[in-house]
């Protein structure tokens, strides 16, 4: 079948003026179609039909055959249809052929992609259509007025899904038979059309539509690769939705490993798309289908192996939390929890150090920092996601003994999703104002209620300050020790490692803070000298490598 692929492009666009050649994130508009049209292979001809000079040096440069027009062609009021049949005649006659297959494909639609277009003509040519038009599908309820009445299009109010089919032109591409291309028309008898994806439907006809294809050509593909477990906690959990949460404007994919069933069960519940891999080198798969431009890594420290191996498929790896030696050959590493003085790594470039690279989830955003309260009414004790020291049963044993002193103090336990409260004997006592919850979805109403929290060292610390929350700090463990935040400087009163607190301590520096109201209104002041919200942005724009600090 002789091929023939046309693209009109003239040069008196008035909307946006020189769109054809302007460039569109990067590249001039023009160049899109002509790629496209490119791919399709070398059996396929391929044309610009222009009026101008400027046009068809742009095309010419991106490999393209040129195509002069008259003046005439190129009025607003002229239609495609003598356009192409122009350029159709023009060809034939100068390679001496006659083409069986002619297709339009307008330079407007930079979205539509190679595959789609490359689906479509192997469509055709399996059809028996004669034209075939690509569409989108727009189901909605909609209305017409005739004889100066409103009426509706439908027979029946039915869901958006529910409705039948309402293709709209998109006017990517428009493939006829030879014979049908004629001076007037290019509509055979036989028509069908090709429904192209609703992002690939977008025609350049505004300054919006303009915007609107940058932005979705800026798109990145991002892979947050991370595990949550009962023995290292939730945190990185956490802190990879609230990221992929914030990354409106890209594609993102969270990737975790089998066996980690207390973050597969967190991921789950956000809607987010993810991927469950055997181990960190089982990515081959993520790599072919979704094509990772950016790997985000927020598993602790990694090895140079592993980030050499993640390099022969991702152009950018980024990662968090990260003292090992796979961060002195990152792009960039964002350890917002160490201090950077606490280290001694001085072949780790690109990192971002300290809680100005904290990331907090939307309702730490949203939500009213606690007014200070001279008087405790109310006590918050939570201890992450898994709380894999169990720091929760010493605070219980201790609360319980502290109630007797204090009826009027409400002590809530805010227990997370892989921590079995229940087997731990972690249970409501209403009569001792003793409650616990389980896996809540706005902490943030927990804590403005707490004029006192307790807590373990990991990312919770920091949305403790956010809400200026006067809290004592137990370690989970050695690591946490190093996460540098938490101090009296910041509000936070730290007694070391849980595991070597007795109970007996514990109820001594409660029953001291809650007598000691001067104590919790420095340390309210202290945290209220830190703001987060603003944060997001430095890391996105350190994640895909647009950071200007």
């Amino acid at each position: 079948m002789e091929t023939l692929v046309i693209i009109p492009a003239r040069g008196g666009s008035k909307g946006i003026p020189r769109k054809n050649i302007r460039l569109m994130n990067g590249k001039a508009l023009i160049s899109y179609a002509i790629k496209n049209a490119q791919s399709l292979g070398k059996n396929v001809d391929l044309i610009v039909s222009t009026d101008d000079n400027e046009i068809k040096h742009v095309s010419e440069f991106y490999g393209a055959n040129v195509v002069m027009r008259d003046e005439s062609l190129a009025k607003d009021s002229i239609t495609l249809d003598p356009v192409i049949y122009d350029a159709l005649i023009q060809q034939e006659l100068k390679l001496n052929k006659i083409y069986d297959i002619v297709v339009t494909l307008q330079p407007t639609s930079p979205l539509l992609s190679k595959s789609t277009l490359k689906g479509a003509v192997e469509f055709f040519l399996e059809s028996d259509y004669d034209t075939l038009l690509s569409v989108v599908n727009r189901p909605h309820l909609s209305w017409q007025k005739l004889n100066g009445k409103v009426l509706p299009n439908y027979a029946e109010r039915l869901n958006r899904q529910q409705l039948p089919a309402n293709y709209l032109e998109t006017g990517a591409f428009f493939i006829t038979k030879r014979e049908f291309v004629k001076e007037s028309s290019r509509l055979g008898n036989k028509i069908g059309v090709y429904e192209v994806p609703e992002e690939e439907s977008v025609d350049i006809d505004s300054y919006d539509d303009w915007n609107l294809c940058e932005i979705i050509l800026k798109r990145k593909n991002i892979v947050f690769r991370v595990d949550g477990m009962k023995e290292r906690g939730l945190g990185h959990i956490y802190n990879c939705i609230a990221l992929a949460y914030s990354f409106t404007e890209h594609n993102v994919l969270l990737v975790t490993k089998k066996g980690c069933c207390e973050g597969i069960k967190k991921i789950k519940e956000t809607n987010l798309p993810y991927k469950i891999i055997a181990d960190d080198y089982d990515i081959q798969d993520i790599i072919n289908e979704f094509k990772p431009d950016i790997w985000v890594n927020d598993c602790l420290d990694t090895t140079k192996e592993y980030i050499q191996y993640l390099r022969k498929f991702v152009k950018r790896i980024v990662t968090i939390e990260d003292l090992g030696s796979g961060a002195e050959i990152a792009d960039a590493v964002i350890n917002a929890i160490y201090d950077n003085g606490s280290f001694n790594m001085p072949n780790i470039r690109n990192a971002y150090w300290g809680p100005e690279y904290i990331n907090l989830r939307d309702e730490f955003t949203l939500s009213k920092p606690k007014d200070f309260s001279s008087a405790v009414n109310n006590i918050l004790i939570m201890f992450g996601g898994t709380d894999p020291s169990n720091l929760n049963i010493k605070l219980y044993n201790a609360v319980r003994k502290i109630s007797e002193k204090y009826p009027n103090i409400s002590f809530n336990f805010v227990t997370g999703i892989g921590y079995d409260y229940v087997d731990n004997g972690i249970l409501n006592i209403p009569e001792k104002n003793i409650f616990v919850t389980n896996n809540v979805q706005f902490v943030t109403r927990y804590m403005q209620k707490a004029d006192i929290a307790v807590s373990s060292q990991g990312r919770t610390i920091f949305e403790l300050a956010a809400m200026r929350v006067p809290t004592v700090i137990m370690a989970q463990n050695e690591r946490e020790l190093k996460h540098k935040f938490a101090q009296m400087e910041n509000g936070f009163l730290n007694l070391g490692l849980g595991k070597n607190i007795s109970e007996e301590a514990i109820e001594n520096t409660l029953t001291w803070l809650i007598n000691t109201p001067n104590i919790r209104y420095n340390m309210h002041t202290l945290m209220s000298k830190w703001n987060f919200k603003n944060n997001i942005n430095k890391i996105k724009r350190i994640i895909v490598g647009e950071n200007n600090d």
